[in-house]
């Protein structure tokens, strides 16, 4: 059976040190959320007006919310399951009464509730710039639950693999940032030459994307099945890591 006390106090204790810091948390993405507006909105959105027959400035929304959510999710994970190894004191959760998985219940479920607030905020932030239709609002749920939790588990692997604060901050600097940003996020890959477009196909962030913005919009530059495909293949991955990682004592034991 699952620990859920155990899992409930990792819990809190994360969702804590998020309310100790709101401004970074919460107000950060909001301020970021209106600048890509400002920029975006109001110089390339005159110069396009529609994409796939979506007004340019709600075409971004599902964009921006993916930028911030994989971002966000990424940090906050690996953030939080490499503070305890920094000082130690996950050597203590290791030895308790508890399994890998009420460990990751915690860590992860926390890191994943941030992002989907964040998500959340950023979604009501843009409906006072763009008027916002949202065609299939559980998918969108779906897509937006996913997405916190698998890229919440890569922000856990990278937090048990760092050993210092400058590998914290080398895959979601030089990796996941520019992945989003050559994903489709601000555009379609269809707007891209045929070579650039088959290279993109290779670029998970573009089926969370495409997805997520069906969700939406019912238009995508990939099938709806097969974004869903993806996301969960990269969650299986991320699980099998992990649990090889608690198996093995990768990176714990140390």
């Amino acid at each position: 059976m699952i620990n859920v006390h155990a899992v409930s106090i990792i819990y809190k204790h994360e969702m804590l040190r998020a309310w100790q810091a709101v401004m970074q948390t919460f107000v950060s993405p909001i301020v970021s959320t209106i600048l890509y507006f400002v920029v975006f909105g109001s110089a390339i959105g005159t110069r396009i007006e529609t994409v796939q027959d979506v007004p340019y400035g709600a075409f971004l929304v599902p964009g921006l919310m993916m930028l911030a959510l994989l971002t966000q999710s990424v940090a906050n994970a690996s953030f939080g399951i490499y503070f305890p190894r920094f000082t130690g004191t996950i050597y203590e959760v290791l030895s308790a009464p508890v399994s890998f998985i009420e460990i990751l219940m915690g860590y992860v479920g926390a890191a994943a509730t941030k992002s989907f607030l964040i998500g959340i905020i950023i979604l009501v932030t843009a409906g006072f710039f763009v008027e916002l239709d949202i065609h299939h609002p559980f998918w969108m749920l779906g897509f937006l639950v996913l997405t916190c939790i698998s890229f919440s588990l890569l922000g856990f692997i990278i937090g048990l693999w760092a050993d210092n604060f400058e590998k914290l901050q080398l895959i979601p600097m030089l990796v996941i940032t520019p992945l989003v940003f050559l994903g489709g996020s601000f555009y379609t890959i269809d707007m891209l030459p045929p070579a650039w477009r088959t290279a993109s196909l290779f670029n998970p962030v573009v089926y969370l994307v495409s997805g997520f913005r069906w969700s939406f919009y019912e238009v995508a530059d990939v099938r709806v099945e097969v974004s869903l495909f993806m996301v969960m293949l990269f969650t299986g991955i991320c699980l099998l890591i992990i649990w090889w990682i608690f198996k093995t004592g990768y990176r714990l034991k140390q």
